[in-house]
């Protein structure tokens, strides 16, 4: 059995871990959802949220599937192909963590070079019931882990995605 992995709307799901965008690997930054809190990852950023202080969770400037979004990561692609430049990187997102105390805003880079407004939509969605309580929490991340630790295959189709999503956003309101 190869490395288990997938991309899920915002979230990378590797084994049983969840990020918010790619996991970042050697000093990139990243940064994890775990049952303690919000992990922020890498050598220019780091520190533990915890959950019962977060009163709000966003990511900020996500690349968004349009037209001209996808002409512009085809040139940008073919540029460093072609060696004239251009960023092996994929797109970077903002991950604001709000506290009563303070916003803190922490570095991820994505996991896709662009998403559906749906699925978008559906991963800000998660992450609000998130912050809901520890109930909620609990259930949401359990439910994520819990699938990233038997998917085999690499990331689904679209609509499995946009069902994942949904499910997970549900999971905690079921009796």
């Amino acid at each position: 059995m190869g490395l288990l992995m997938a991309m899920v709307g915002l979230f990378w799901i590797a084994e049983g871990d969840v990020y918010v965008g790619a996991k970042p690997t050697g000093p990139a930054p990243g940064v994890r959802l775990a049952p303690e809190g919000v992990v922020a990852l890498g050598d220019r950023q780091s520190g533990l949220w915890p959950w019962e202080d977060i009163r709000a969770l966003t990511v900020e400037d996500v690349p968004v599937k349009t037209l001209g979004h996808q002409v512009g990561v085809l040139v940008e692609m073919a540029l460093t192909v072609g060696g004239l430049g251009g960023s092996d990187l994929p797109p970077a997102v903002t991950v604001r963590v709000g506290t009563a105390e303070r916003d803190a805003e922490l570095t991820a880079y994505t996991a896709a070079y662009g998403y559906s407004r749906t699925e978008l939509d559906l991963s800000l969605a998660l992450l609000s019931r998130l912050v809901e309580g520890e109930a909620t929490l609990r259930t949401t991340l359990d439910a994520m882990a819990r699938w990233g630790r038997t998917r085999e295959g690499g990331s689904p189709r679209a609509a499995e995605r946009e069902e994942l999503l949904r499910e997970w956003t549900e999971a905690s309101r079921l009796p």
